[in-house]
């Protein structure tokens, strides 16, 4: 397609003496769209082209306006930094592009709110350091003439949610000097793009998702590992932590610990055995594949859900390369979340230059940043959502050549099902991002935020949600954070609001070698419980150290390194209460709710296992304080008598309900834009609030995340697949790839497989003729 009329000259050489002739058709289009102030959502396939769709009207207005600015947005550290090099690459003078994030110092950042006119950051930026300074930008935000959102698919649950206030903040600001800057935003494939970029930025967006770009070949190969005997200790099954009467609760798998040592796959792994190994563990293929590849010469990135995970295939992929062709070894690296600046830049930079061939990563590399030459991508589990598979598959054949993608599934329901069930990997279309601005936990801080950089009006309420907006800044007025005046409602701190976006729950805890006084890494605070306990067992950069002491007041982790013969593992208690109820379907004895709950938990034990065999060595107890939640639940009950007329005994009542939540959880997934790390649950025989056998699946964040309210609107279709995952698997008694889970608090014990399917058909059967919800 002919480059647009209005394309800047300088812009378009430079683009032709990199090679790009002309651009694709959806690229033209969405610039077309941009330059005529539409706002628009670029939403194609990895390795389509986005970025020269918002760095043709980007560029063009900066080289033709020598006023004009604009503001990029990322919402990783890396992806900013690749897109400067890809900008600062074009060689445009009077640009001045420059990363604005927390690793810039002090003396740059002053010169980047003077000097620079394409400002690439990130929203805990834009939201800790850009608009509570708004007076300092106010010559930037006045000549605002594009906002470049990238990867906005990414914006998801609460961190979406609060993301999707902050921009609104931006607006604000802008509009106070005088800026009406235009929305460009990028996307991978998802469902209705438009509309959830739209309720992302609170204005209407228009959507182009033709893809016109050239694709290579790719092959995807759906890989499950071979089934292997148990171990011999496999009946050494913990007792449970309290009698199983009918009435007791068996918490399931809490949600408030997405990256630690209770990894599906290091879980099943040998060195770390979490449960009795049914399949070979995941990483293990993984590492197996990752070697073969590198020592064939294919250039390989993979991906593996946990930082531990991380860690673990590249440590044993080091070993058996370094045994198979010694000193390879050494181009192979870990990547993931914790590292320090300067070892992720050195990463990103030796795989750049081609002096790494393997990495292992988590999803930390998922994101646009240009990985030139990869052959093949590994996939290790199931990444949580259709959209995360294509994006991470999409890492390889970037130069348009033939490429190889292998999702190695876990010992999982859900992989499980994808392996079995291929149609719905590649029959259906990605998953419609889930986001809830009116999340009273989100809006009320932010409309804080807001107030403290200036004043909230009336006007302003429109802009943060209308009436729930109004009902916010009245509640937070009647609690003194804001006091009303004729102008507006106003902070009535002296210092910012301590809001932190991503819900990690405050500042990250730092691990410190105690002998060298050496900083390793950090551990978000959600994690350190069961990841930096007194105790525990902590892998960094292929060398294991344990823990002398977690300070929670300081945020600090002592370690010394040591490499025991022993593997920890986190248990921990949940109690639930139901607060209010939001919707119900009344389906005769069986009900399904929609509502508000009460969710505490804590880490009580830790059990440190025989590496290899995974004898229970110990368990210690632990003294950590409790963690409340007040979140978003669906649930169901079920009565008694249906139970039993299904055919579930009431001594079988426990373990039914138990493996039915456990593949119910694993599941979701599949319906809304989440992975099982996101979500907790609990199941009861009966239940104090409910008076029935209850299941409880809640979103793991404060105010909800847009989860549970998802498995409410698909539940039919949820139950569905969960109740076929756990029939179509072959096992007799309920493993890792039906009704174990690798978070549960309870030791896996007790679960009834047949028992989950017979309840689950008593539900399904009660729903299917069911009133209309109320």
């Amino acid at each position: 397609m002919a480059w647009p009329s209005w394309a800047a000259p300088a812009f378009v050489d430079a683009c032709r003496d990199r090679g790009i002739i002309s651009p694709w058709a959806h690229q033209a289009t969405a610039a077309n769209l941009a330059v005529e102030g539409t706002n628009v959502v670029l939403a194609t396939g990895t390795a389509s082209g986005k970025s020269l769709g918002y760095q043709m009207p980007v560029l063009s207005r900066l080289l033709t306006d020598p006023r004009a600015t604009a503001l990029y947005i990322a919402p990783a550290k890396a992806l900013a930094a690749d897109q400067l090099r890809a900008v600062a690459g074009f060689g445009l003078p009077g640009v001045r592009p420059a990363t604005y994030d927390g690793d810039t110092s002090r003396e740059e950042r002053e010169w980047i709110r003077e000097h620079s006119r394409f400002v690439l950051t990130n929203p805990d930026m834009l939201h800790h350091g850009i608009l509570p300074g708004h007076e300092r930008w106010a010559v930037f935000l006045r000549r605002l003439a594009y906002v470049v959102i990238d990867e906005c698919h990414t914006y998801r649950g609460v961190f979406g949610s609060h993301v999707a206030h902050v921009l609104r903040r931006l607006r604000r600001a802008a509009t106070r000097y005088g800026g009406r800057p235009t929305f460009v935003l990028a996307s991978a494939t998802s469902g209705d793009p438009a509309d959830a970029a739209s309720r992302l930025l609170g204005l209407p967006v228009t959507a182009v998702t033709e893809d016109a770009s050239p694709r290579g070949g790719v092959t995807f190969a759906l890989w499950e590992p071979p089934l292997l005997p148990a171990y011999p200790s496999a009946s050494a099954v913990p007792a449970p932590r309290s009698a199983l009467d009918p009435a007791s609760a068996l918490d399931s798998s809490s949600a408030v610990d997405p990256s630690a040592a209770l990894d599906p796959d290091v879980a099943a792994a040998d060195p770390d055995v979490e449960l009795p190994q049914v399949r070979r563990s995941a990483l293990r293929e993984t590492a197996d594949l990752l070697t073969n590849a590198i020592v064939a010469g294919t250039r390989t990135l993979a991906f593996v859900r946990s930082r531990r995970g991380a860690e673990v295939v590249a440590a044993v992929t080091r070993r058996q390369l370094d045994e198979a062709v010694p000193g390879l070894g050494e181009r192979v690296a870990a990547y993931r979340a914790g590292y320090l600046k300067e070892d992720r830049r050195a990463i990103e930079r030796a795989l750049l230059s081609g002096e790494l061939l393997g990495l292992a990563s988590t999803n930390a590399l998922e994101l646009g940043v240009d990985l030139v030459g990869l052959d093949a991508v590994l996939i290790c589990g199931y990444p949580g959502t259709r959209a995360s598979l294509w994006q991470q598959a999409g890492r390889a054949g970037r130069a348009g050549g033939e490429a190889l993608a292998v999702l190695i599934a876990r010992d999982d329901p859900l992989d499980t099902y994808l392996v079995h069930h291929p149609s719905a990997l590649f029959g259906r279309p990605v998953e419609v991002t889930v986001l809830d601005p009116a999340n009273p936990y989100v809006l009320g801080p932010q409309l804080c935020c807001a107030a403290s950089e200036a004043p909230i009006t009336e006007a302003d309420l429109e802009l943060f949600g209308g009436d729930v907006a109004r009902a916010a800044v009245d509640g937070l007025t009647r609690s003194g954070a804001l006091r009303r005046r004729p102008s507006g409602w106003y902070w009535t701190h002296t210092g910012r609001p301590d809001v932190d976006l991503r819900g990690t729950g405050g500042a990250p805890v730092s691990v410190v070698e105690e002998s060298t006084g050496r900083l390793l890494g950090t551990v978000d605070p959600e994690s350190s419980h069961a990841m930096l306990h007194t105790g525990a067992v902590y892998l960094h950069q292929g060398v294991t150290y344990v823990v002398d002491d977690l300070d929670l007041e300081d945020a600090i982790a002592l370690v010394h390194q040591e490499e025991p013969d022993w593997s920890t593992h986190a248990r921990d208690v949940t109690d639930l209460s139901v607060v209010s109820v939001r919707s119900y379907v009344d389906a005769g004895p069986v009900g399904l709710f929609l509502g508000e709950v009460d969710v505490t938990n804590q880490v009580v034990s830790y059990q440190r296992r025989r590496i290899g065999s995974g004898e229970i060595i110990d368990t210690r107890p632990l003294d950590l304080p409790l963690r409340e939640l007040r979140t978003v639940a669906v649930w169901f009950t079920v009565s008694p008598r249906a139970l039993e007329a299904a055919g579930v005994e009431p001594p079988d009542f426990p373990g039914a309900l138990h493996a039915a939540e456990h593949a119910a959880i694993g599941l979701l997934p599949l319906m809304a834009t989440c992975d099982r790390w996101d979500i907790g649950g609990l199941s009861t025989a009966n239940h104090d609030d409910t008076e029935a056998p209850t299941v409880f699946v809640y979103d793991g964040h404060p105010g909800g995340a847009g989860f549970a309210e998802r498995a409410y609107a698909t539940a039919a279709e949820w139950l569905t697949a969960t109740r076929e995952a756990i029939a179509a698997c072959a096992c007799e008694s309920g493993c890792p790839s039906c009704v174990q889970s690798p978070k549960c608090g309870n030791g896996n014990n007790p679960l009834h497989k047949p028992g989950a399917v017979s309840v689950l058909d008593a539900v399904l059967t009660a729903l299917a003729s069911a009133k209309p919800p109320t």
